[in-house]
């Protein structure tokens, strides 16, 4: 399996590329701000073709670049339903303006052809299997995009902004939640294997086991009620 991922613009954005090996095709996973050049040049150096764009949430950091990689590739873009509306109104999605300078730069709006998520579809895409796990609290409409285990590779989690190395998203923007934040945790998260990769929407990647073992919102979720609310988050 080739995984390639670089950080985008303004926001440090993870944005990957996922292809069964070289010169196949790829699915692309949340083009952010000025992620276009970066997207082109992994699509060059490792000879692939995208199929389709799937997003983990409609945050602009995460979706900016969507129109003019879909766009140059005519490819769909895969997004939850309850996120979709970011796309073309960013920023009600932060509940604020997120500054002239950058929206100048900026191609709001969908692409011609988008597609919605829902919780437990399996996404047979590019000789891929994702499986889509809705997963609310950064958003409302966040998810994350899992790959089984396969040969010499152990599974994989697109966790978005949903789970970091050490922290876990914001859930102070409208449509988030803490709530519904630790509820993903318990549900989409703890019962993955330790072995489980995680690659984050912000940030280093990471393990399952070792989230397990020190990620302050993990620990409290899997011993029950009481999270500390104190503990750092991230992401935009």
């Amino acid at each position: 399996m080739l995984i390639a991922g670089f950080p985008a613009g303004a926001w440090g954005t993870n944005c990957y590329l996922v292809a069964p090996a070289a010169g196949e095709e790829c699915v692309i996973i949340d083009p952010g701000h000025q992620a276009a050049p970066g997207v082109e040049e992994a699509l060059k150096k490792h000879r692939l073709k995208p199929v389709a764009v799937v997003l983990t949430h409609g945050h602009i950091d995460h979706v900016a670049s969507v129109v003019p990689v879909c766009g140059a590739h005519d490819v769909p873009a895969w997004i939850h339903p309850a996120d979709r509306y970011m796309m073309s109104d960013p920023e009600k999605g932060i509940g604020r303006s997120i500054g002239m300078p950058l929206l100048g730069e900026l191609t709001v709006g969908e692409p011609d052809d988008v597609k919605e998520l829902t919780d437990g579809t399996r996404l047979e895409l590019a000789g891929l299997e994702l499986t889509v796990s809705h997963a609310p609290g950064h958003t409302k409409g966040s998810v994350t995009f899992g790959l089984p285990e396969a040969a010499d590779v152990p599974p994989v989690l697109f966790s978005g902004d949903l789970l970091f190395a050490g922290s876990i998203g914001r859930t102070d923007f409208p449509g988030g939640s803490m709530e519904d934040m630790l509820e993903s945790l318990a549900r989409v998260v703890l019962p993955l294997d330790d072995s489980t990769v995680v690659l984050p929407g912000h940030n280093e990647y990471t393990t399952i086991g070792q989230e397990r073992a020190t990620n302050p919102y993990l620990r409290q979720v899997a011993a029950g009620p009481g999270a500390d609310l104190n503990a750092p988050r991230r992401g935009m």
